[in-house]
């Protein structure tokens, strides 16, 4: 039986990159990573993965990390699928994974290795892996939602915590006091006001009781700060006309620069400039007036592909109109032809390119599909009045 538990073992890996441990009581009888080095199966730590109320169930306290645990009933056997990423995997991550694993230093490029080879999963796809398993070893069918679910205990004890704690912070006057104060905000990065912004944050008020959503004070910041960007970019920035993924790929970029952080005085500075940049950038995508939705929708549409061959057809296109009606309201509307506007944008691209990043000229002028590097330089120079180099220098220059 458990030459069969090891062949499936190593052929779910093979077909998946998916790592799988078999464990014979408190013993890991295979690994999907000894079986790679070559070293023997370790002692398994029970306190790590957890079996809960649920067969099969998630095991995992990091929510980057899953991991997942299938008990192989009537045996002493269990299975745990795991580690997987829903998030691209970090050096952090190796270390945290590799350290919860017990791996060697001698072993841990191999490690690092085999997690790279794992392929990005989210939670409901991970639960059809183990719902899956379940069915084919222990012959149930049990719905991957159930994986999610908690026992009736668990749910009564935490009812129970949450209405201690709000009777205990209504008696100690505890209160939230800053929904008000969060409408204005974001209504004020919705509108792209900047100067209204910086007096807003700057103006003297009664202080803001927010919640504790943490034990740490540092971890509390971050928290508060988490809150505080998806809150900018979905309540502010993307109400205000900024690309929804450009948004979200802000947040994300915000996040993971605040996790770096270690002073509640660098997280404060990163969240103002932060809210800053969401309502530059609404200001920014604000539809002017006397702007229709559909010439408006083939702006936002150029402006969201300027590493592309953008066509004026194609922008046309993207709103349902033809290419001839798109480019007489274009025209009629902003007073610049669709193409000369294609144009700008993507040497609006170039001079954020130039000043931000350390990409050459070639790697500029393909990025945004020009069809050579001096094409490129010739219309960046006509049109400013510098060379791409020139611009590069001064506004490098006027950074540091």
């Amino acid at each position: 039986m458990e030459t069969d538990y090891l062949s499936m073992c190593k052929n779910f890996y093979a077909a998946t990159k998916i790592p799988v441990t078999l464990l014979k009581g408190k013993y890991a009888v295979y690994t999907s990573f000894n079986d790679i080095t070559g070293t023997s199966p370790a002692y398994f730590r029970e306190d790590l993965f957890p079996m809960s109320d649920h067969n099969p169930t998630f095991c995992s306290d990091s929510p980057d990390i899953g991991y997942g645990r299938l008990l192989i009933e009537n045996t002493d056997y269990n299975l745990i699928l795991g580690p997987v990423f829903n998030v691209p995997v970090t050096e952090e991550l190796i270390r945290y994974s590799s350290r919860e694993s017990g791996v060697s230093l001698e072993n841990r490029e191999q490690y690092a290795e085999l997690l790279y080879a794992i392929p990005l999963l989210g939670q409901a796809q991970f639960a059809n892996y183990l719902v899956f398993l379940h069915q084919c070893i222990n012959h149930k069918t049990v719905p991957a939602e159930q994986l999610f679910l908690e026992n009736d205990k668990l749910t009564l004890e935490r009812f129970n915590q949450q209405t201690d704690q709000m009777v205990e912070d209504k008696e100690e006057g505890n209160v939230h006091n800053t929904y008000y104060f969060e409408l204005e905000l974001y209504q004020i990065i919705k509108n792209g006001n900047t100067d209204a912004l910086k007096k807003f944050l700057s103006a003297t008020r009664a202080p803001l009781k927010e919640g504790k959503m943490a034990g740490a004070p540092l971890r509390h910041a971050k928290n508060l700060f988490i809150s505080a960007v998806v809150k900018a970019g979905i309540m502010g920035a993307i109400p205000g006309g900024v690309d929804i993924e450009k948004t979200y790929q802000l947040i994300d970029y915000y996040i993971q620069e605040c996790e770096q952080l270690r002073t509640i005085e660098k997280i404060n500075q990163l969240q103002y400039v932060m809210l800053l940049d969401f309502c530059q950038r609404a200001e920014e995508t604000r539809i002017p007036e006397g702007i229709s939705p559909d010439v408006y929708q083939c702006m936002t549409y150029i402006r969201n592909h300027t590493n592309e061959p953008i066509s004026v057809e194609a922008a046309a296109a993207h709103t349902g109109r033809s290419a001839s009606y798109m480019m007489k309201h274009f025209k009629g509307e902003l007073g610049i032809r669709m193409g000369a506007y294609i144009m700008r944008c993507k040497l609006e691209e170039a001079k954020s390119l130039l000043t931000y990043s350390e990409k050459s000229l070639a790697e500029i002028s393909s990025y945004l599909c020009f069809s050579s590097q001096s094409y490129f330089q010739n219309v960046f120079k006509k049109q400013y009045g510098v060379t791409p180099l020139q611009y590069r220098k001064q506004t490098k220059g006027r950074s540091n």
